[in-house]
């Protein structure tokens, strides 16, 4: 039996530069762990390089 394909379709009232916002606003706040954590990373990185006489 093969499997149906689920199709979705959503009605969206708002502007579109508010949904846009909105879906930024969202990955944002999703990806904002992970940013503080790659920013840290970095940071400490260029830390060590000052340290050793790199850059």
């Amino acid at each position: 039996m093969a499997r149906q394909k689920l199709n979705y379709r959503f009605h969206n009232p708002n502007a579109i530069e508010a949904a846009a916002d909105y879906i930024l606003k969202v990955l944002v706040e999703g990806n904002e762990k992970k940013v503080e954590r790659v920013m840290q990373e970095a940071a400490e990185n260029d830390l060590e390089a000052n340290q050793c006489g790199g850059k």
